[in-house]
């Protein structure tokens, strides 16, 4: 019957429209692979320049940037160690580490390493805590912790927290502590967030003091 023909007809149309645009969808998806493949390439490729830059330089660029960094991470460390008592945290030190690991000379790197630091914190601080309750203590709960924190800052497309988010994660889960584990979890992040407030603040204003003496480093 010539209208069942055109039935069948319309059919293998709509197949074969549906087999292109799957086709398609599916090059797409693989072009946007490469193209993350090849920018993840430059990335790394870039950083190996700039280390390599940084190793050329002479001597005396390398003693005054290094004792500047040292100078400004200290100042940052402490004024971020000293309040800790009067804001309620109890172990202090983890905001004067915070504060070192994020204190860098450029401010645009601080305030890439401050939001990797914080994001990694909370992340880990959420997922461990959510570990321990459901789960309870164990080396299998831990693993599983790990994991899940990693996991969710790459599904979040922020993989550069990541290992913040284990080490915070480890913390919780395998460190002895005083008092509700909800307490500690809560402790970690607040003195993680003002380690890195300390930091951005500290080098913001060394950067416009340098700026204002036109110094550079």
């Amino acid at each position: 019957m010539p209208t069942d023909r055109a039935l069948c007809h319309g059919d293998e149309d709509m197949r074969d429209e549906r087999t292109v645009a799957e086709d398609a969808r599916q090059e797409a998806n693989a072009e946007t692979t490469r193209r993350a493949d090849r920018d993840t390439s430059r990335i790394r490729w870039l950083r190996d320049q700039v280390t390599r830059l940084h190793k050329r330089l002479p001597l005396r660029r390398r003693f005054a940037g290094g004792l500047a960094h040292g100078i400004m991470s200290s100042v940052a460390a402490i004024a971020a160690y000293l309040p800790t008592q009067l804001l309620g945290l109890q172990e202090g030190f983890w905001a004067a580490i915070t504060a070192v690991a994020v204190a860098q000379t450029e401010f645009g790197a601080t305030r890439s390493t401050a939001r990797d630091q914080f994001t990694g914190a909370a992340i880990g601080g959420l997922i461990g805590l959510a570990a321990y309750l459901t789960l309870g203590p164990s080396v299998p709960t831990y693993a599983l912790g790990v994991v899940l924190a990693i996991l969710a800052c790459w599904l979040l497309n922020v993989a550069s927290a990541c290992r913040l988010a284990g080490i915070t994660a480890t913390i919780i889960l395998l460190v002895p502590h005083l008092g509700p584990v909800e307490r500690m979890a809560g402790s970690r992040v607040l003195e993680v967030g003002w380690g890195v407030s300390v930091a951005i603040v500290t080098v913001w204003l060394v950067t416009r003091v340098n700026r204002w003496l036109g110094v550079k480093l």
